[in-house]
């Protein structure tokens, strides 16, 4: 989809800067310094980004100049309250922070920055131009006069790059199946999310990947948002596992370099998810692994890991940019007791 969007810019007599490799190489600043080099006025990042420039210890306020930004796009997973005050404490306090969430099969997004509207910690601020949407309960009842009460992100109504169909669905049934069979009339992205009495929106993951210990729909970017406060972890991954006729949670780290999971750093992690977030979050299991699956576009692989621990099938592998590690995680011994 960004191809399209830069393409698109290009109409407007914008320049398009691309950056090809990976974007801490050869050293954590590398992209602040094509911000100057280039004179950016928008840069465009994922959150993991974000959290990674955060934990390496970087302070581009203090090292980079970034006079021409204005303006800093975050997508690819949810945003957390600790890069928000990281970009504003750090490396720019007059910059728009945009954090936006949409999609590759729309080319767009549902909610995302607004220039007029203020910008709140862990918010994205509000719908896009174009876009009906809502957060509903099971049934379908709109929670937008309810802050904080998480549902299903839904577009009430047709919206401009809405595709027309699949190819091969000559019958529409699989495009109608994937989008519509949810809330009948109204388009289901899979995202779970809430309203913020400020009118924004927090995502909390994809609703087909929320952890359901004791019936209780968690997303796991709550968890995230707690874990990867620790500097010794680098990235986390949570997902359900059934487990003695229920589901418990079960939390894969990351380390930092030369970070040991130790019993206490675990305890650690299980009293600040009790604490931030409730008894429901704490996980049953924490395991620190080397690697964690994700796909091609860098967006980590739950439904995956899940999978493979489950011993079913994994769908769509070709998707994914390291399915190898799959088989490390299930054949972890703490998994099986």
């Amino acid at each position: 989809m960004m191809w399209n969007w830069l393409v698109s810019v290009l109409a407007g007599g914008t320049t398009a800067v691309l950056y090809d490799g990976h974007p801490m190489h050869p050293d954590p600043a590398t992209l602040l310094d094509v911000v100057d080099t280039e004179g950016l006025t928008l840069l465009g990042v994922s959150a993991r980004y974000l959290s990674g420039l955060r934990k390496s210890g970087v302070r581009p306020g203090r090292t980079h100049a970034l006079k021409s930004l204005r303006t800093i796009c975050s997508t690819g997973s949810p945003l957390g309250g600790d890069e928000f005050d990281f970009v504003y404490h750090e490396i720019k306090s007059d910059v728009h922070l945009a954090s936006i969430s949409g999609g590759t099969d729309l080319c767009a997004c549902f909610v995302g920055g607004g220039p007029t509207r203020p910008v709140w910690r862990g918010e994205i601020q509000g719908p896009a131009l174009g876009m009906d949407v809502d957060v509903v309960d099971e049934g379908g009842a709109s929670l937008r006069h309810w802050p904080g009460v998480q549902g299903e992100l839904v577009c009430n109504t047709p919206f401009p790059s809405m595709p027309l169909g699949f190819f091969g669905d000559d019958d529409g049934r699989r495009y109608g199946a994937t989008y519509f069979e949810r809330f009948e009339g109204r388009w289901a992205h899979g995202d779970f999310a809430a309203w913020t009495e400020h009118g924004g929106m927090v995502i909390s993951g994809r609703s087909d990947a929320t952890l359901n210990p004791g019936g209780v729909r968690i997303g796991t970017a709550e968890l995230y948002r707690v874990v990867e406060h620790f500097p010794d972890v680098l990235e986390s991954l949570a997902f359900g596992q059934s487990f003695a006729g229920d589901t418990r949670i079960v939390l894969l780290v990351r380390r930092a370099s030369g970070a040991e999971l130790t019993d206490a750093l675990a305890e650690d992690i299980k009293q600040r998810l009790r604490t931030e977030c409730s008894p429901r979050h704490v996980p049953a299991v924490i395991c620190a692994v080397t690697e964690l699956p994700r796909t091609r576009s860098g967006k980590l692989a739950e439904l995956a890991v899940a999978d493979a621990v489950a011993g079913r099938p994994i769908r769509n592998t070709d998707g994914l940019e390291n399915p190898e590690v799959l088989a490390a995680i299930a054949g972890l011994d703490a998994l099986t007791r």
